[in-house]
């Protein structure tokens, strides 16, 4: 582990290198296993949705065991609704501890020549829902294997907003230890980073740390991807210069129908990063994706890296193909450095 790394509890850890991309029959459904680095306090409960709490507590890491069982009624509903349907329930059925190690060697095994991902969530995320929606993201996106949580101890109450934003700042240390920890074992510009709404500015913090003990002009990142960040855009247009040469590519995705990102320009007073609009102009050496053109697949239009079958096929090509903005289908170039998603097929 990388010097100085957040300190890691010191329990009995039993599990062992459990193999980051099993999947096994689980009533009459899939199981799947997402990994994950936490942050958060064990409660002491025994069952799986309550086995993390909101608390703030050492690094620990595992494994999420995930049913996904069909809804097969609704899925002629869901090829032809306008908006969102589930064809499948999403259990969080067990949580296995492992060392953080184990975690990285597992990745490592499984990654066929490509890139691990470390996914951080948003606010109002309790530990079961950020693995639920990680496990959605790893199977729509193609990441199993390489997909890791990073579950910081969001509250998942959807009234402690402020109290979320100071445990994301206290957690910025410890994700950026754990990006080091990355780099470390997995080498430089070898890693992608994907985070959501509040996640995103976590990540932007931890970046800014890590670019101020970066040596040498090879990036450390591959992909970041920011989507519907909720970051005040003049800050990240500040400290765009500082970040950017860690990484290959920067993408950024926006919408003028976010609802969830329009309250928090109220309750900040300023535009959020993840708002499409002439606050993006001063960005550079960003690819901004603006996905106002699609329909809004679920209410608050906030989730759509999780609901929206465009943007997953858009994330698709970036993270498994590595392909630049231009060379992506269903996006149409409206700036120097803006692209707006057009609907395809597979959102119609």
């Amino acid at each position: 582990m990388a010097a100085n790394a957040p300190r890691v509890s010191s329990e009995t850890l039993t599990e062992k290198n459990i193999s980051a991309n099993t999947t096994d029959s689980a009533a009459d459904g899939t199981r799947r296993i997402v990994p994950f680095v936490t942050l958060r306090n064990k409660t002491g409960s025994d069952k799986a949705s309550n086995f993390f709490g909101g608390e703030r507590s050492d690094l620990r890491a595992g494994y999420c065991d995930i049913s996904h069982l069909p809804l097969k009624i609704l899925k002629p509903v869901a090829k032809v609704a306008s908006f969102y349907v589930p064809e499948e329930i999403v259990k969080l059925d067990a949580v296995r501890l492992s060392p953080v190690e184990d975690i990285w060697s597992g990745i490592e095994s499984t990654l066929n020549g490509l890139s691990p991902v470390l996914y951080t969530h948003g606010y109002f995320v309790s530990f079961e829902r950020g693995c639920r929606r990680a496990s959605l993201l790893q199977e729509s996106l193609g990441l199993n294997g390489r997909l890791v949580l990073f579950s910081w101890p969001s509250d998942g109450v959807i009234v402690n907003y402020t109290r979320d934003e100071s445990d994301l700042f206290w957690s910025v240390d410890p994700l950026h230890h754990t990006l080091l920890d990355m780099i470390d074992r997995f080498g430089k510009g070898k890693i992608n980073l994907a985070a959501h709404s509040l996640g995103s500015r976590g990540v932007m913090l931890a970046l800014i740390r890590l670019a101020q003990a970066k040596q040498g002009n090879k990036p450390l990142i591959n992909q970041v991807v920011l989507v519907a960040p909720d970051i005040d855009a003049a800050i990240f247009e500040q400290y765009l210069p500082v970040i950017h040469p860690l990484a290959r590519n920067i993408t950024v995705y926006v919408s003028n129908k976010d609802s969830a990102l329009a309250v928090s320009r109220q309750l900040h007073g300023y535009p959020r990063l993840g708002e499409a609009g002439a606050h993006l102009e001063g960005l550079t050496g960003v690819e901004i994706i603006d996905i106002s053109d699609t329909p809004v697949r679920q209410p608050s239009g906030h989730v759509y890296h999780i609901y929206h079958k465009d943007v997953v096929n858009d994330l698709r090509q970036l993270l498994n193909e590595n392909k630049p903005a231009s060379q992506r289908r269903n996006l149409k170039q409206s700036g120097e450095n803006l692209w707006r998603l057009q609907q395809g097929e597979a959102g119609k």
